[in-house]
């Protein structure tokens, strides 16, 4: 593998002359750089330049380890005008298998230093009683008279309008809370058959978190998003669930019989891809929305219940408690954006979008600041509220969607225990499973979330709003 050179302040590069653009671009502060050896993350950075289509650089996020094609915290532009169509292609795998994981935040007129240890553990409870957490878990909820086509295509105005939220909850939503395109015809029985699941967690690195705003950076900034000094927070972090992970296995395993007839050299089956244009190219993109808007969904449906268990347990409603949503962002997905004066096909894998102020596609109240950036630590750790600059265009306006693992789950579960694991929580309230079942979960198991956010903020590339620290957290396995 060749080795990351120096490309200016917390950028690297593989080695070439220094009048070639860099075809991999890789961002990193001095301390996450001299502990990196993810090398299979950057050999697959280095498998995406050799697709069709491909505009460098490929980009690799602080929070960049390997995955499955486009390693997590990967971004791929792929030229999208109508006549890049049938050579330019959409790739699967580089969207990844939990289609649209992505986080909501929800502020509070609650003061955090008014809750005691009991009242945390209460609403943990009373979360779990209502959210079921863990792998292969279906859902409690009832939709009435809301149809699953409804779902995947109107996403969470689907919900909204049958009384599951608010109306203003959809302009705090990224794409107003439900991509256009979708295609229920796209998406296969199997597909279908697992997606019972709204409004349920999952297991891996999702979860549930109450926290508090401990640190403000920008005040004006932070007062536009509803976030002050030590108002209580909730955060929520899952995806479309086994629904999103059957269409990117249908469609990988597709796209990879289909490469060839194209006239495509797959540097790895992850990478798997067919033209934009091709009928499978278009099914998937159309498929995909169908994922992503159910993952908004999901979203909203545990909103609506996180809401209820608030005012179950204060005895006041929802509304009076605040509990309104800052925003809600996207990771795995891909879309047509404008960027460098073209359109383009942005795949974002474990990575965000981080539009900049006064950027037109931001929602109206953010216009001004741009968009909120919501990036977690671990359930140990301190979590972030960024925005995007004017120098976010480097990115294609993206940025890190978490601290990103530094052990894999087999490492972390052969070297954490439950005493260590709580050790490293300290005083943060854990609930959910078995403590077993989250030691892959463990603080120690993740980058150093400062470094991580640092890596871009320093360098002008996000502007960070607040911090925000865990109070107590549920996990599902």
């Amino acid at each position: 593998m060749t080795e990351l050179m120096p490309y200016g302040e917390n950028r690297w590069r593989f080695d070439k002359s220094d009048d070639e653009q860099p075809d991999v671009l890789v961002y990193l502060n001095r301390r996450l750089r001299d502990h990196f050896s993810e090398s299979g993350a950057l050999k697959q950075l280095q498998d995406a330049t050799q697709l069709p289509g491909v505009v460098s650089p490929v980009l690799g996020m602080p929070d960049l380890h390997q995955g499955y094609g486009l390693p997590i915290g990967g971004v791929m532009a792929m030229k999208a005008e109508k006549s890049d169509w049938d050579t330019s292609v959409v790739s699967a795998g580089a969207v990844g298998y939990d289609i649209n994981c992505g986080v909501r935040l929800l502020s509070t007129k609650i003061e955090s230093a008014d809750l005691k240890a009991e009242d945390l553990q209460a609403l943990l409870k009373a979360f779990t009683h209502r959210i079921p957490a863990g792998v292969g878990k279906s859902s409690r909820q009832s939709l009435g008279s809301v149809s699953f086509k409804q779902v995947v295509t109107a996403g969470a105005a689907a919900l909204v309008r049958e009384g599951y939220g608010r109306t203003e909850d959809l302009d705090a939503i990224e794409e107003l809370g439900a991509l256009g395109g979708a295609r229920l015809d796209s998406v296969s029985k199997k597909a279908r058959s697992r997606a019972d699941q709204l409004a349920t967690i999952g297991g891996g690195n999702h979860f549930i978190e109450l926290g508090t705003v401990a640190q403000v950076y920008d005040r004006a900034v932070a007062e536009t998003f509803g976030l002050h000094p030590g108002a209580l927070t909730v955060m929520i972090h899952t995806g479309s669930r086994g629904f999103g992970h059957e269409i990117c296995t249908q469609y990988t395993a597709r796209m990879s019989k289909a490469a060839a007839s194209y006239g495509i050299h797959l540097p790895s089956k992850g990478l798997a891809c067919v033209p934009i244009g091709s009928p499978i190219g278009q099914d998937y993109l159309a498929a995909m929305a169908c994922a992503v808007n159910y993952a908004f969904a999901n979203r909203q449906l545990m909103t609506n219940e996180v809401r209820g268990a608030f005012a179950d347990y204060f005895a006041q409603p929802d509304v009076t408690l605040g509990l309104d949503v800052v925003y809600d962002v996207a990771h795995n997905i891909a879309k047509f954006e404008d960027h460098r004066g073209i359109r383009m096909l942005i795949h974002r894998k474990g990575a965000t979008r981080a539009l900049s102020p006064g950027h037109p596609d931001n929602p109206p109240q953010y216009r001004k600041t741009g968009h909120p950036v919501i990036i977690p630590g671990s359930m140990g750790t301190s979590s972030y509220v960024v925005t995007g600059t004017e120098e976010t265009a480097e990115t294609f306006y993206s940025a890190n969607h978490g601290a990103g693992r530094l052990m894999s789950r087999t490492q972390a579960k052969k070297s954490i225990d439950v005493k260590e694991l709580k050790r490293q929580l300290g005083s943060v309230i854990y609930g959910g499973v078995s403590p077993k079942k989250v030691l892959d979960e463990a603080p120690a198991a993740y980058k150093d979330i400062d470094d991580v956010v640092d890596s871009l903020a320093a360098i002008g590339l996000t502007r960070k709003v607040v911090r925000l620290e865990p109070l107590a957290v549920i996990k599902g396995a």
